[in-house]
C-alpha cells in the first residue's frame, strides 16, 4: 500500500508539480482552498488551514505519513500592500499546521524562501543571520521561528524554484519561454543573482532528506549562482528561441518596486553532505525541463 503525503497550496505551482513528481509512488492528496483541481492519479480535499481543531480533523481523516506546507502569499507587493494578510497566510496559518503536525506527531516539510537576508552576502549557509528587508521576507521569517518553536523535528527548506505553471500561476521559466515564443522582448536583472533549482530536482532531494530524518532548515536549491539575465540566456539556447529578445536591466534602477535584496544566492553544501550528491547546475535542470515537455507532463499540468 502507498504512503500517502498531504500538500497543502494544493493549487499552487509548486503543489501541482510536486504531485506530478511522486504520484507514481505514493498516494498524493493536495489541499484546496477555492479552485477546482483535476490531475490524474491525485486525490484533492477542500480544508481551511485557519484553524488547529480543523486541521487535526482532516488529518485523522486522510492518516497522512508527511505533510508538505507549501501555501503561501508569495507575490512580494502584494504583502506589501496586504500586510496583516500576509500574516496572517504566511505566519499564522504556517503555526497552525505545524502544531496539529506536533500534535499528532505526523512529519513535516515547511517551504521557506531565499528572500530573507540583506543581499550583501553570496552563496550564504544556513548559519547566516537573516535580515529581512520587506513585508514578505519579514513574515516568511517568522514562518521559520513559528514552525521551529512549535516543532523543532520539522524540515524548513529555503528555495528558490521553477517548473512549469498552469494558466492561472507562470513560473519565471514559463514567463521567459512565453514571452519569446511570442516574439515579445523581455528585460531581465543582471544585478539579482540567485541558485534556482527545478522542482523535480528540489521533491526527490527533499524526500531523500525526509527518508534520512533530517530536520532543522535546509537550503535545497541548484548548485549555480547566476543572474536573472543570465538565467533568461541559458532558457532561450534550451529551448531554441531568440536571445535578441532578452535585454538586460537592472533592479537598482527599478525604483517603484518594493525593496528587496539583489543577492539570494544560497549554499547547498549542508543539503548535498547529507545526501551525498550534488544537486546539479541550470544546464542540467533545464534539459530535464525540456524533457517534462516531450513526455506530456507540460500539457498536463498547463491545460488546468
Amino acid at each position: 500500500m502507498k504512503e500517502t503525503i498531504l500538500i497543502t497550496g494544493g493549487s499552487g505551482l509548486l503543489a501541482l508539480n510536486w504531485a506530478l513528481a511522486i504520484r507514481d509512488r505514493y498516494a498524493v492528496t493536495l489541499g484546496l482552498h477555492k479552485r477546482s483541481i483535476s490531475l490524474a492519479g491525485v486525490e484533492t480535499r477542500y480544508f481551511s488551514l485557519d484553524s488547529v481543531n480543523a486541521l487535526l480533523s482532516i488529518f485523522k481523516d486522510i492518516q497522512p505519513h508527511l505533510v508538505i506546507h507549501t501555501a503561501g502569499l508569495t507575490n512580494v507587493e502584494e504583502c506589501e500592500a496586504k500586510p496583516d494578510i500576509a500574516q496572517h497566510i504566511n505566519v499564522e496559518m504556517a503555526a497552525n499546521v505545524a502544531q496539529a503536525c506536533t500534535r499528532l506527531q505526523l512529519p513535516l516539510v515547511h517551504i521557506s524562501t531565499d528572500h530573507l537576508f540583506s543581499g550583501e552576502s553570496s552563496l550564504i549557509d544556513e548559519t547566516h543571520p537573516v535580515a529581512p528587508q520587506n513585508v514578505y521576507a519579514r513574515t516568511k521569517t517568522q514562518a521559520e521561528l513559528a514552525v521551529m518553536n512549535t516543532y523543532p523535528n520539522a524540515l524548513i527548506v529555503r528555495t528558490n524554484f521553477y517548473g512549469w505553471g498552469p494558466s492561472y500561476r507562470r513560473s519565471f521559466s514559463d514567463f521567459i519561454i512565453d514571452s519569446l515564443r511570442m516574439g515579445a522582448s523581455i528585460t531581465l536583472f543582471e544585478d539579482v543573482f540567485y541558485t534556482p533549482v527545478l522542482i523535480e530536482v528540489l521533491v526527490h532531494a527533499v524526500r531523500d532528506l525526509v527518508n534520512q530524518k533530517a530536520s532543522g532548515i535546509f537550503h535545497v536549491v541548484g548548485d549555480e549562482r547566476i543572474s536573472k539575465y543570465q538565467f533568461g540566456i541559458k532558457v532561450a539556447k534550451q529551448f531554441q528561441l531568440d536571445l535578441g529578445l532578452i535585454k538586460a536591466g537592472n533592479l537598482a534602477d527599478q525604483r517603484s518596486l518594493t525593496r528587496r535584496p539583489s543577492e539570494m544566492s544560497l549554499s547547498n553544501e549542508k543539503a548535498c553532505r547529507i545526501l551525498g550528491r550534488s544537486l546539479g547546475g541550470v544546464d542540467d535542470h533545464l534539459h530535464m525541463l525540456s524533457q517534462q515537455q516531450k513526455i506530456g507532463l507540460t500539457q498536463e499540468i498547463q491545460n488546468l
